[in-house]
């Protein structure tokens, strides 16, 4: 071999060994991300630590809810958004079965096992309940609001129906007793059948649900809060007489287009605190990790029944998120349940 030909032959090995490490790197970064699923924004926001939100920068109020600068978008232990893993310090969600027949009541059973790995048995509350449990199609169709009664032992249990075939993203916010943070884990669950997914309806600021309409002012900001206010109307007149619902006059799931990184806030301020009034605003501190199209689901309570008005917003450049062709429908009594 010629000295041209053992240059030749060590610059090669040279660049195989840079690239073998590049990818020793690439995967071992991959690894530590634990049971992440879906894409990860690296531009997610984590430095807002304070507060007691739910799995994030705050707490219930203000800058509340459950991930987020303001609740549960964000667990604040993770580079992570919340609700694309399945497994976070050591708890992990199990559902028992992860097929549901579209069409038919189901008796939805599931634990969170602990880092000892039995089902926790001990949770504190949160808005009124031990457990959240939050359905969404991976279109953002088909919202579900539901609270599961424990059944002994750690398994929870909730009666719940799949409208129609597809892939279905279940997400349950909880704080262990003990635990040093409220988390939001979230797994799929498939509706076995012919899958036709919906386009996300374009983004508009007014939504109309059961005769009520709901005004959306304000613009999502990624990384930073955002004010949201919903203004709550029906037959043309402003509704003053909203009813509490888990402790709040509203709440507030956002998920992000594609991946369903997830977000849950409550408003400002409670029902009873002397300041804050029944309608017709909601107010929210929202943050959202990325650029890109979301879908909002709002549940509000008004004599007597809970329902649920959806928007799509587009967070930075409008652009980065295509403008989709399916009309917005009245999301009315359309198969949203709240588990009461």
């Amino acid at each position: 071999m010629n000295e041209g030909s053992e240059q030749q032959t060590m610059n090669t090995a040279i660049k195989l060994g840079a690239f073998a490490l590049g990818l020793a790197a690439v995967f071992g970064g991959a690894a530590g991300v634990g049971a992440a699923v879906g894409p990860i924004d690296a531009t997610a926001d984590t430095h807002k630590t304070e507060g007691n939100g739910h799995g994030g920068a705050s707490g219930h109020g203000g800058a509340s809810g459950h991930g987020g600068a303001s609740g549960h978008g964000k667990n604040a232990s993770s580079h992570v958004p919340a609700g694309l893993q399945v497994s976070q310090d050591g708890y992990t969600l199990t559902p028992e079965t992860t097929t549901v027949t579209p069409g038919e009541r189901t008796d939805f059973r599931f634990s969170v096992t602990g880092p000892d790995g039995k089902p926790v048995t001990r949770f504190e509350p949160l808005h009124g309940k031990l457990l959240h449990l939050i359905v969404a199609r991976r279109d953002l169709s088909g919202f579900q609001h539901l609270h599961p009664t424990e059944a002994g032992g750690g398994v929870w249990t909730v009666p719940l129906t799949l409208p129609d075939p597809g892939t279905y993203r279940f997400f349950t916010d909880f704080k262990a007793a003990g635990a040093a943070e409220q988390l939001t884990l979230g797994t799929d669950v498939v509706a076995p059948g012919d899958y036709r997914p919906r386009a996300v309806p374009p983004a508009e600021q007014v939504a109309k649900v059961d005769g009520y309409e709901v005004k959306l002012t304000g613009t999502l900001v990624p990384g930073r809060s955002s004010r949201l206010t919903l203004s709550v109307s029906k037959d043309g007149r402003p509704v003053t007489d909203l009813e509490p619902y888990l402790e709040a006059y509203g709440h507030l799931v956002v998920l992000r287009d594609q991946d369903l990184a997830y977000l849950h806030v409550h408003p400002d301020g409670a029902p009873g605190d002397g300041r804050t009034r029944p309608g017709p605003d909601v107010t929210f501190e929202a943050e959202v990790p990325s650029p890109g199209r979301y879908r909002l689901y709002l549940d509000f309570q008004h004599d007597g029944k809970v329902r649920t008005a959806e928007f799509t917003a587009v967070a930075g450049n409008a652009a980065a998120a295509a403008a989709p062709t399916a009309p917005a429908e009245e999301n009315g009594d359309d198969g949203h349940d709240h588990g009461h």
